[in-house]
């Protein structure tokens, strides 16, 4: 019966049969540890009598005859010490824990009073009683160590609570340092007993102090005493103590070698730490680590001490070995995880998703090995690998996988003339990797590993070409593309697709040869029973399409030649796109989601070997509605834009005014972004296009976007509104890309005449009230460009009826100054200052155009109304006329703030 259950069966005991004593004691203890803040000091007086009294008076007969334990002669002591004296060390123990518990020990979240009180107790401890304690530990352990296994243990259990901070004197010297070593090399004694002496060893290792003094410390425990403890049983609880004491003794050690400077400490340092790292080692890989031990910054401490050190020595080579061995060891996955890890199931992913996570420092250190010691690492990692292609089959998957993930991160510290030139073991391990046909090979993470590793180190081949038929072979036959294992298979068709855009014309003489082995791919990818569900996700397959058309679409292929292969792909695609539009009107597009599935993958496959869009808009035409099909055919446009250039324009008239037709607002935010990417690549040439199809998209666009703004409050923020409100943005870009691009002529024309106004209206509201100055500031510059585009007067007619007059006596007015007066136009942001030089340049470009006409009118109508005196407009005026961008900048920020304080907030012009 423990002593939880003691204490609830003796709580409720009703029977007579607990002593009273024992029952008045814990009354006494819930007294104590409940009400005794709370006491008077007359009580709390008499309550340290009664637990003093206790501690002094003990029973030694049946009689319950009572004495004086302090004051009895020595022949009672003795007896009572024979008797009870299990019973009076424990309680010591006891009381002793307690105290470190309840007040001392720092594990416990303490208040700063508590932390002071706690202070102060372990001061008054040290001078008063420290000494006696220490010396009481001593001779308990000495008299029982032989007979009471389990009293011992709980004394060393107790006294390491006190090392951390009582004088360290008390423990390292020549009586308690050999007992506590006898005690943990003592084979006749139980593991638990010499575990606690373990634990003692190192909370002195651990205690605080200079690195002088911990170095001497370290010198005297002779730790190598223990070394041999840790080949035992790796299960037992008394190898995992040692281990724990090793791993805490190299840690300290290595803290001398960093702290202390002279360089006979240094070496004393690491000689010390030299001397245990073997142990190390071999914890690391077969012992359980201790929590607070975290390896990966002992060994990346340890390596940074290498750094200084060149050459390295012989000691430090065979330790970079053995560092390297422990990474290896680290990043294993454990075999029981293999069937999960291969089919991906839950289990299988949450521990691929726990290892990649748990790997990501243990590989950084890997980096900083391989640049500490690039030929061992190499070397280790080409042994690991040769080592692997021949293990145990219950063995080899995890081993390869793991030799492999090293070869793959060493890369990444590699630059990039390293790998072209095959420095050091890479020249071996390259041919090696891509001749070697893994046994394994079909297992999906040694799979997956094996095609990242050969992507990354694509540099060297791209110098060694001798070895591109083996790359190829790698990615096209069933250890990529051709893998059994769907996940594989993509990742596969995705890398390839890299590899190709590296090797680029040094593939144009295989190009048959690939093609020839990807005819089943393709039409594997797009038939028609192919699963969506194993479809979905980013990495889909799709990208093998991509890699086709960069091969074929090399100016190294003759056009005859890739006419050719577009002809032999291509013509089993559309041939599968008129099999699915057959009868497909008849059918209810929210009915048929297999179809428009399939209509998907083949639009990705069309995607990178088209140049025809009519296949695509026939799409459009019969499933007008399905949001995934227009936005893949929006996404084809642009690639289509960015890969066959000016040769698509034939077909886009078509094309964009199909995805125009009843498009809602999210889906004109994605039409207006392929707009202005055809604007931005082909400048002028799409004119006609635009001429086309922008009266539809301005109709489209106000009839959806409230003249009047946004409504605000409670309610308004619906997803409606904000697809709204993002359109609009997106309209301003438009609109801005087209007035940059000498496309302003595309509002002037007899079509789009009619929407001239509602967008000055639009352009002119945005400029004065949004809230967000950049795009009030792309919206000014759109005027500036349309003044300059349409404005060639004093010398010519007017191109635009009526807009000199609305720029001179609305924009010039609301915008250059009204919104500028306005009291939330603050100087202090950056963003209100960019928007401001863009207003003053505005001002600048429409005296240029208007000259005294503007001047005129600024001065007898705008100044006026803004209260400003004359003499300040003249001023201005005399400014506007300069050439002093600089200067007319601060002169009229200057005159804004002046009229502000005259005005003094009262007016607002809106």
């Amino acid at each position: 019966m423990d002593d939880l259950e003691k204490a609830i069966r003796f709580s409720f005991d009703e029977s007579g049969a607990v002593d009273s004593a024992l029952k008045s004691q814990a009354t006494l203890y819930e007294i104590i540890k409940v009400k005794y803040a709370l006491m008077s000091v007359e009580e709390k007086n008499f309550i340290r009598k009664s637990v003093f009294s206790m501690a002094c008076y003990e029973f030694f007969d049946d009689n319950k005859s009572a004495v004086r334990v302090l004051e009895s002669p020595p022949y009672i002591r003795n007896k009572l010490a024979q008797v009870k004296g299990s019973v009076v060390i424990d309680m010591f123990c006891r009381v002793l824990n307690s105290l470190d518990d309840e007040l001392i020990s720092l594990d416990y979240l303490r208040t700063s009073e508590e932390i002071a009180v706690a202070g102060r107790v372990k001061d008054a401890m040290r001078q008063q009683c420290v000494e006696q304690i220490v010396r009481a530990w001593y001779e308990i352990v000495t008299m029982y160590r032989n007979s009471d296994f389990e009293l011992c243990t709980s004394v060393l259990d107790c006294m390491r609570r006190y090392i951390s901070w009582i004088d360290i004197n008390l423990i390292v010297n020549d009586a308690f340092i050999p007992l506590l070593f006898e005690l943990i090399l003592g084979d006749g004694l139980s593991e638990r007993f010499r575990g606690a002496a373990v634990r003692c060893v190192l909370a002195v290792v651990s205690k605080r102090m200079d690195p002088q003094s911990k170095l001497c410390l370290l010198q005297r425990l002779q730790i190598s005493r223990v070394f041999g403890l840790v080949s035992g049983d790796v299960e037992s609880e008394l190898v995992s103590e040692v281990a724990a004491l090793l791993t805490g003794y190299a840690v300290e050690a290595l803290e001398c070698v960093k702290r202390l400077n002279s360089e006979d400490a240094t070496g004393v340092s690491m000689k010390l730490l030299n001397e245990v790292l073997p142990s190390v080692f071999y914890v690391m890989q077969n012992c359980e680590i201790d929590t607070t031990f975290s390896i990966v910054q002992f060994l990346s401490g340890y390596v940074a001490t290498m750094r200084s050190l060149s050459p390295l020595r012989e000691e430090q080579l065979l330790h970079v070995g053995q560092i390297l061995e422990v990474i290896r060891t680290q990043i294993c996955y454990e075999p029981v995880y293999r069937d999960h890890l291969d089919v991906l199931d839950k289990i299988g992913i949450e521990e691929e998703a726990r290892m990649v996570e748990f790997r990501k420092d243990l590989l950084v250190l890997l980096r900083s090995v391989g640049r500490v010691a690039p030929d061992v690492t190499q070397l280790f990692i080409r042994t690991a690998l040769v080592s692997s292609v021949v293990s145990s089959p219950d063995r080899n998957v995890e081993e390869m996988e793991a030799a492999l993930s090293l070869l793959y991160a060493l890369g990444e510290s590699m630059s990039d003339e390293a790998m072209r030139s095959g420095s050091g073991f890479l020249s071996e391990l390259m041919p090696m990797l891509l001749q070697t046909r893994l046994p394994c090979h079909s297992n999906r993470l040694v799979a997956l590993v094996y095609l990242e590793t050969v992507t990354r180190y694509m540099k060297f081949v791209q110098e060694n070409i001798q070895y591109i038929p083996m790359v190829l072979g790698a990615f096209l036959d069933d250890r990529g593309i051709h893998h059994p294992n769907i996940h594989v298979s993509r990742r596969a068709s995705y890398l390839f697709m890299r590899v190709v855009k590296l090797l680029k014309a040094k593939l144009v003489p295989y190009i048959e040869k690939i093609l020839q082995s990807l005819q089943d791919t393709v039409a594997r990818f797009t038939s028609m029973n192919y699963s969506s569900k194993e479809l979905s996700g980013s990495e889909d397959g799709s990208h093998i399409f991509e890699a086709i058309g960069l091969l074929i679409g090399m100016e190294d292929v003759p056009l005859e030649k890739q006419s050719d292969y577009l002809s032999s792909l291509l013509t089993p695609l559309c041939q599968q796109v008129q099999a699915l539009l057959q009868n497909a009107k008849a059918l209810n597009p929210e009915e048929s989601p297999a179809k428009i599935a399939n209509a998907q993958q083949i639009i990705m496959a069309i995607n990178s070997l088209s140049k025809t869009l009519d296949v695509l808009v026939q799409i459009l035409v019969v499933f007008p509605r399905i949001e995934p099909l227009r936005s893949k055919v929006t996404s084809f446009i642009h690639r289509m834009v960015d890969t066959l250039g000016s040769s698509v324009f034939p077909y886009l008239p078509k094309a964009l005014g199909q995805l125009l037709a009843e498009s809602e607002p999210k889906e004109m935010v994605g039409f207006l972004v392929l707009l202005n990417q055809l604007i931005c690549k082909f400048n002028t040439s799409v004119r006609d296009i635009l001429d086309e199809i922008f009266p539809a998209i301005a109709g489209r666009i106000f009839n959806v976007i409230p003249r009047d703004g946004f409504p605000s409050g409670p309610g308004t923020n619906t997803e409606e509104i904000r697809e709204l409100q993002e359109l609009q943005r997106t309209l301003y870009t438009f609109l801005h890309v087209i007035a940059t691009h000498d496309l302003s002529s595309v509002f002037l024309s007899p079509k789009s005449r009619s929407y001239l106004d509602p967008i000055m209206q639009l352009l002119l509201s945005t400029s004065c009230n949004h809230k967000d100055y950049l795009v009030r500031k792309a919206c000014v510059q759109i005027f500036i460009r349309l003044i300059k585009d349409w404005c060639v007067r004093p010398y010519g007619e007017e191109k635009v009826p009526g807009f000199q007059s609305f720029i001179i006596e609305v924009f010039a007015r609301d915008c250059c100054l009204y919104s500028v007066l306005d009291k939330s136009f603050e100087f202090g942001d950056a963003n209100t200052l960019v928007l401001f030089g863009e207003i003053v340049t505005a001002q600048k470009v429409i005296y240029e155009k208007f000259g005294n006409d503007f001047l005129i009118h600024l001065v007898s109508k705008d100044f006026p109304s803004a209260c400003c005196p004359h003499d300040l407009a003249e001023q201005y005026c005399q400014k506007l006329q300069g050439s002093d961008f600089k200067a007319l900048k601060s002169s009229y920020q200057s005159l804004i703030e002046k009229l502000r304080l005259q005005q003094n907030g009262s007016l607002v012009f809106r």
